[in-house]
């Protein structure tokens, strides 16, 4: 089955990066809809919840730059600054709302200034649920002939437990509601954060479980448990941190910064282990290339995406997120 990714694959799984937000505003249905018909093998959606329990798809619960709230007057006294993840933020929170006020919003581009062509499609689609992306999903294997599966990232769970909105029961829940618990349909879960990760484990959900690691810092769980004492992220894909989380995770989810860094050797540490490896994000513009990959043209111009691309590949990995589907599609399965 799809979901026991235990072994390092020939070509990585193009997993579709809150769909195609390369070309749509992410998260909205145009971009999952548009990221399965460009042939990917998953998408990604990210979970956050509202204040009755819903678990909606957002980039992060600050929907200030993803919708627009701004231009609702009747939330404008819902703007607060919170503190998630030990971060101060400023705006509007989906736990302020219940499901009902924000199925009023509509999305927009994250990013206006490096993807234009995306904004233009700002203020068309409202936001979506997990379980509107789970059953579109599922229609959209049927409908392109294939089997297509969902990445799910769990979105600070840490705070979302601090809060009394416990994330492990509502998604397995909301999984089991939709079917996609059991094994039959291809699930991976994700999280910077792993406890969130064992609980779902220990209710039983059927997936392949995979650690996201940031090129810096420390997860959240672990510090708020641990303090400094907890591993950080760069420690832990070290061959002792990796050997901890053998029997713990299926695998990891690491930013491609550190892959890119000369010398590195975690896939193959990964690997021998017999830990699976993604890498988050392969995007084309100039504004996320390294430096010796940029071109001309400014921060939304394509640079030579293909040789960063390259480094990647060459490394082994078993899965990549991109934000452009039809152009990851094409040159890791070329």
């Amino acid at each position: 089955m799809f979901y026991a990714v235990s072994v390092p694959r020939k070509t990585p799984l193009v997993i579709g990066h809150r769909g195609a937000p390369g070309y749509r505003p992410e998260h909205s249905r145009s971009s999952y809809e548009l990221a399965l018909a460009m042939g990917v093998d998953a998408v990604e959606p990210d979970v956050v919840a509202t204040r009755d329990g819903v678990l909606v798809v957002r980039h992060e619960n600050e929907i200030s730059g993803t919708t627009d709230v701004a231009d609702h007057p009747e939330f404008a006294d819902r703007r607060t600054t919170k503190r998630v993840d030990g971060e101060a933020l400023t705006g509007w929170f989906t736990e302020d709302f219940t499901w009902d006020e924000l199925s009023t919003l509509r999305g927009r581009e994250r990013l206006p200034a490096v993807r234009p062509s995306s904004a233009s499609f700002d203020g068309a689609q409202p936001i979506l649920r997990l379980r509107d992306v789970l059953d579109l999903v599922r229609e959209g294997s049927v409908a392109h002939g294939r089997e297509i599966g969902v990445v799910l990232e769990v979105k600070h769970a840490t705070y979302f437990a601090g809060i009394g909105l416990d994330l492990a029961p509502l998604i397995d829940r909301e999984l089991r509601d939709a079917g996609w618990a059991h094994g039959e349909l291809p699930l991976i879960v994700e999280s910077f954060e792993s406890t969130v990760l064992g609980q779902l484990r220990a209710r039983g959900i059927a997936a392949t479980y995979v650690y996201l690691i940031e090129a810096a810092g420390r997860p959240y769980d672990l510090l708020v448990a641990e303090g400094k004492r907890a591993l950080t992220y760069p420690e832990t894909v070290e061959p002792a941190g990796l050997d901890a989380l053998v029997g713990r995770v299926d695998g990891i989810s690491v930013d491609k910064r550190m892959l890119l860094a000369r010398g590195n050797t975690i896939v193959a540490d990964a690997h021998a282990r017999g830990l699976v490896v993604f890498t988050w994000t392969c995007r084309p513009e100039n504004g996320f290339l390294a430096s010796e990959f940029r071109g001309p043209g400014g921060k939304g111009a394509f640079g030579d995406y293909e040789a960063e691309w390259g480094v990647i590949a060459r490394q082994g990995v078993d899965g990549v997120f991109v934000d452009h589907p039809d152009l990851g599609v094409a040159f890791f399965r070329g």
